[in-house]
């Protein structure tokens, strides 16, 4: 029996708008692409862009079945950066369609992958339990942060690019620990989790770190006490990945429970009923102006769905416009759901 049939039945599931086929593994990281009308997921073997309308495969990168995994988009949307089980961190250009430069120095499976602020910066986590950050124009490592996890997981820049939060495996329930980016020299532990922390994201004013973990919960804390502030539950296994909608107002998670679900940060409350997969959800990205969410699964797919829809089915037609941690009007883009 699936995880899936454990949970309680949803009489009117969501439906996708999309489903992007092709990846002859599961797919490990997806991200929308700038100007609106495509996407990228990274598998194993390769990365894909994908025509977000029609759900067709436009372009292969080839991963040399490097085992790859995380994916992300510098800040002027021209380069990639990616993690993979060769314990390589390689840099992508979109424009040519290859790789242009491959940083080694992990002993281990690099798990997560961040940009800083000015693009200038790579930021990388590794099953070795270190942090590198990569300067992207000389490929040098500047800094490498020591965590004391046994592995980690996910590493990311604060918003201001001042702070670097780490999340992974720890015996002393010491799973996030948050690091000057400056001088790697420790500056908080936060506890709450009971098991390995898989994925973190800030709000972009900085306010709030969000965590997602294998004990199936999704935590906030506040980064000027570095307290927690709340748990999420409702996944039935492990939270994999969560992503913040661009206007700060909604969250996303996927989980190994075959579902990926949307909740409201204003008071922690799901929204809708839960996005249904076909096997475990790795990951999510929403689109630039947070009407469209994609998910990558580990039935060598991903999906689109129409946050907008699901929003207004809701009646919470506010959340896509501002809320508590609103500090801009998001952009409009060219293709408004499905």
């Amino acid at each position: 029996m699936s995880l899936l049939d454990t949970a309680a039945e949803d009489t009117r599931p969501t439906k996708p708008c999309q489903k992007f086929e092709g990846h002859i593994g599961q797919v490990a990281g997806v991200i929308h692409l700038p100007g609106g009308q495509q996407i990228m997921t990274s598998s194993y073997e390769s990365l894909r862009v994908w025509n977000l309308q029609t759900g067709e495969q436009i372009s292969h990168l080839d991963g040399e079945n490097s085992g790859m995994g995380p994916i992300a988009l510098s800040v002027d949307g021209k380069k990639i950066a990616s993690g993979s089980r060769d314990r390589v961190v390689r840099l992508w250009s979109i424009e040519i369609g290859r790789v242009i430069a491959e940083w080694t120095g992990h002993t281990s499976a690099v798990e997560s992958v961040s940009w800083n602020g000015d693009g200038e910066r790579v930021l990388s986590g590794s099953w070795d339990g270190t942090a590198r950050v990569w300067d992207v124009g000389t490929g040098n490592t500047v800094l490498e942060i020591n965590t004391g996890l046994h592995e980690v997981y996910t590493a990311i820049f604060s918003p201001d690019s001042t702070l670097i939060a780490t999340g992974g495996l720890s015996t002393k329930d010491e799973f996030i620990k948050i690091w000057d980016a400056n001088t790697s020299k420790l500056v908080s532990i936060l506890k709450g989790h009971t098991f390995r922390v898989q994925c973190l994201a800030w709000t972009a004013n900085r306010s709030t770190l969000i965590s997602g973990s294998w004990d199936h919960t999704i935590r906030t804390w506040d980064t000027s006490t570095w307290q927690q502030i709340a748990v999420f539950t409702g996944h039935i296994y492990s939270v994999y990945d969560i992503a913040i909608s661009p206007n700060g107002c909604i969250l996303a998670s996927a989980s190994g429970d075959d579902t990926a679900r949307l909740w409201n940060l204003q008071n922690g409350q799901p929204i809708g009923s839960t996005l249904r997969h076909p096997n475990n959800v790795n990951c999510v990205s929403f689109s630039t102006d947070g009407t469209l969410l994609a998910t990558g699964c580990r039935d060598k797919s991903a999906y689109t769905w129409d946050i907008a829809a699901i929003i207004d089915k809701a009646g919470l037609k506010e959340l896509l416009v501002s809320c508590s941690f609103h500090l801009s009007p998001p952009t409009k883009l060219a293709i408004p759901g499905c």
